[in-house]
């Protein structure tokens, strides 16, 4: 029986085949050919991420046993003294999923044996609905049905952001049904304007459209970004509430802890909440109050796969789902851990899921399988995802100045994207 497994290196792998930035890590041992890998993707500081796995992780792990996984994790978050954030999580987290894959190989099982064994065969996902109009919402979610999705969030003209953004161009249009127009200030800045009242009212004649459409054949979803204020976000979930949606995902900025009682106690809606959380300091009190249904952390964002099963029993005692973050900037590896943690976990809701193109297939062989609604995972040993990293060198990262996040009301002031 083993004892130990020696770390004897730390790499990690900068890789775009879709377009997003992702960061992979890769746990070496002495043992050829048995690695792990995690996904510690932070598309928008994707370099310090790098840089914070090579020079500060890489030190601290090497020559330390990679079988001790909370060990390492405690390890990794408490050695810095000042711990948390979304720059160090991501790279703790990545380090972490690494060591779950590495531990499931080396016993030669499945990810979801070493949590606790399937409790379901393939995780529910949904995926993202678009249209500048509710005609062509409506087309997106028909194309959607097709492929058996019985979950979709809808996203009128990009969802709750406007579109484009420079205010010398003489009025911007806004993204969430295009009629109207935004005019800044002059000497506004660029960025993603939106104004609240029209999304709202546009929102809801695109929800009306899609219902009357499809009547109650899909659960849809929709997402607010945090663009609403309390008295805003209290209005809108009640008059979601015809529309019996399968969740409202963050109504409130991340900051605003006790506007969710109040919200919770005017509507009916179910909310979605913490995408953006990074401690359980943030999660644990909309658990425990029950002021939310859905938790919807980014797994690496929030330390890994450790963190994260720890929130989900936390949440079941609640009766509060998981529906963890999945978009384009979740690595098949992240996406991989996502599902393996999703056929384990009793409490599990739904998936959001980017669907994988052949570019990111052919990166990481052995992604999981979208089939009529439904995620699969190979049986593979670990989560069952491999990285190719002649292909990875061939889809290299690159920065930018993210614009999508620069979002503005009318009068130009940024607000929370």
């Amino acid at each position: 029986m083993r004892d130990q497994l020696p770390i004897a290196d730390v790499q990690v792998v900068l890789t775009a085949p879709m377009g997003r930035n992702l960061v992979i890590a890769k746990l070496s041992t002495p043992e050829s050919g048995l690695y792990g890998l995690g996904c510690g993707t932070f598309t928008q500081r994707f370099h310090a991420v790098d840089a914070f796995l090579r020079q500060h992780l890489r030190p601290l792990l090497l020559g330390r046993d990679a079988l001790r996984t909370e060990e390492l994790w405690r390890l990794m978050v408490f050695n810095g003294y000042w711990r948390g954030g979304p720059v160090v999580n991501n790279a703790v987290g990545a380090v972490d999923m690494a060591l779950w894959d590495l531990k499931a190989k080396v016993a030669g099982l499945p990810l979801y044996q070493l949590l606790g064994g399937k409790v379901r065969e393939a995780a529910a996902v949904y995926q993202h609905a678009d249209g500048p109009t509710p005609e062509a919402l409506e087309q997106h979610v028909r194309e959607l049905k097709q492929h058996g999705l019985r979950h979709v969030r809808l996203r009128l003209g990009g969802g709750a952001q406007a579109t484009r953004l420079d205010p010398e161009a003489g009025g911007v249009a806004y993204g969430g049904g295009g009629q109207d127009q935004i005019t800044p200030p002059d000497g506004a800045q660029p960025g993603a304007y939106f104004d609240p009242r029209h999304y709202v009212a546009s929102t809801l004649d695109a929800f009306t459209h899609i219902r009357t459409t499809f009547g109650d054949d899909l659960e849809l979803l929709h997402d607010v970004h945090e663009r609403l204020d309390l008295p805003e976000a209290i209005r809108f979930a009640k008059e979601l509430e015809r529309y019996r949606l399968f969740f409202l995902e963050d109504p409130l900025a991340l900051e605003d802890f006790t506007g969710y009682a109040q919200l919770r106690a005017h509507t009916s809606t179910p909310i979605a909440a913490s995408e953006l959380f990074t401690t359980a300091e943030q999660w644990l009190p909309l658990v425990r109050d029950r002021l939310i249904d859905f938790l919807r952390m980014h797994v690496s964002d929030l330390g890994g796969l450790t963190p994260a099963r720890k929130a989900a029993v936390t949440a079941e005692h609640f009766g509060v789902r998981t529906a963890w973050h999945g978009p384009g900037d979740c690595s098949p590896v992240g996406h991989a851990v996502n599902l393996h943690l999703n056929l384990a976990t009793p409490n599990f809701g739904v998936q959001e899921l980017q669907p994988f193109d052949d570019r990111a297939r052919e990166v990481f062989p052995g992604a999981p399988e979208f089939r009529d609604g439904y995620l699969y995972p190979n049986d593979r040993p670990g989560h069952g995802v491999d990285l190719d990293e002649d292909a990875a060198a061939k889809y290299p990262c690159q920065a930018e100045v993210v614009k999508w996040s620069q979002a503005r009301r009318p009068d130009g002031s940024l607000h929370a994207p």
